[in-house]
């Protein structure tokens, strides 16, 4: 099928640097991948931020935000790289290729989706 071993830089990608559509199983998954374990990073980075300006001079509270990025690092690595395997795997059996934006919108949405998810507290009612 032509599977390219040669993946894009982490730059380019986050970037949008790839002006060709995304045509590999391999090279999908990577774009949606990155996407969505970066923009995972920035989110809890920020919440992490305020946790720790919040609750700086509270005894035990001022170590929250390692729990909160270490989470924002673990979490996308785990469900991210099946996710993203996921959603490449119908775009190649499809036959569709995928513009690197989409690829982007892909990522950045299991990121929100999993804040939702966080916020709105489905999981404790299932």
């Amino acid at each position: 099928m032509g599977e390219s071993s040669e993946l894009d830089s982490v730059s380019t990608v986050l970037w949008l640097q790839q002006a060709d559509a995304l045509n590999t199983f391999t090279k999908m998954w990577y774009h949606v991948f990155l996407w969505a374990f970066f923009s995972s990073i920035f989110v809890h980075t920020v919440a992490g931020l305020i946790a720790f300006l919040t609750l700086r001079k509270h005894k035990f509270g001022k170590y929250f935000p390692i729990a909160i990025l270490v989470m924002g690092v673990i979490t996308p690595a785990v469900t991210g790289v099946l996710s993203s395997a996921a959603i490449a795997f119908v775009y190649r059996a499809s036959s569709l290729p995928m513009h690197p934006l989409y690829a982007l919108f892909w990522g950045c949405g299991q990121t929100i989706l999993t804040g939702c998810m966080g916020f709105t507290r489905i999981l404790a009612t299932l």
